[in-house]
């Protein structure tokens, strides 16, 4: 499955959420330096969705908030987790 989501590195702490709209939302502590984040993020991403590291590879936005990833799950497993995180206003 190909998700997109907005990063947001250097936060005070990581937050996951799913906006009304259905854009994702990603706050993560990494620093954007190096690489760093991208690699914070898979494995954010990956206890996010019960599955290993190797299950998640970003395809696009290396060095943009806007990413693009490709997650090995089925679409019933990405309805499930993002149901969760799913903001209520």
């Amino acid at each position: 499955m190909l998700i997109r989501i907005t990063v947001k590195p250097n936060s005070k702490a990581d937050r996951f959420s799913v906006e009304e709209d259905g854009s994702i939302r990603v706050k993560i502590r990494a620093a954007a330096v190096d690489g760093k984040a991208n690699e914070y993020l898979v494995g954010y991403l990956a206890r996010i969705f019960s599955v290993s590291k190797a299950f998640i590879r970003l395809t696009k936005g290396e060095t943009n908030p806007h990413k693009t990833l490709q997650i090995n799950i089925t679409e019933e497993h990405l309805r499930q987790v993002l149901g969760m995180y799913l903001t209520k206003k």
